[in-house]
């Protein structure tokens, strides 16, 4: 592998590069095994898969709190500069997001920048952000909890990192709220 950078999937690291294939079914099961499998010990998957909008980069992770709670959290825009690393402060027209809210995010203490939720149910939402589209958000029901997640456009790969991070400060939130 000399001077060659290897990708290696996680099927092939376990064996099951024969149910692979080129299949996009078994790999969206196959996937989705993986993923709930990785949660199950606190860390974040990502992965690409189909959203609503499209192929994007999409970040997992296990909350052990009710799907609710995790939504309560990540809509309140009270609670954004406290989960989301590159957001330091909100001046929103509403506490809590619903389609159309608007109003304004300060990125790492330095620009103010607009944004509109363009979509909000069944505990998804997606913003523009200086109306260029930007990260979805979801929270799924699980039997001992939730997952929470994010939907990364592929041009915006470099924002992976701070969605992993937004991840675990939404669980840590979540949970103790929780208690």
């Amino acid at each position: 592998l000399r001077g060659r950078i290897a990708f290696i999937r996680p099927w092939q690291v376990a064996g099951l590069n024969h149910l692979a294939g080129d299949n996009d079914r078994t790999n969206l099961y196959l996937g989705a095994v993986l993923s709930v499998l990785i949660m199950r010990f606190g860390s974040t998957s990502t992965g690409i898969e189909r959203t609503p909008d499209g192929r994007r980069l999409v970040l997992k992770r296990a909350v052990d709190a009710p799907p609710e709670t995790v939504w309560d959290v990540l809509t309140d825009t009270d609670k954004w500069p406290v989960w989301g690393p590159s957001i330091s402060a909100v001046d929103a027209e509403t506490r809590y997001i619903e389609p159309g809210s608007s109003g304004r995010v300060r990125l790492l203490d330095t620009v103010w920048l607009p944004y509109e939720i363009t979509s909000c149910s069944d505990y998804r939402w997606t913003w523009n952000v200086a109306r260029l589209d930007a990260s979805g958000h979801f929270v799924w029901a699980q039997r001992d909890g939730a997952v929470v997640g994010f939907e990364v456009p592929v041009l915006a790969t470099a924002y992976v990192p701070v969605c992993r991070r937004a991840c675990r400060r939404i669980a840590r939130l979540s949970s103790e709220r929780r208690e």
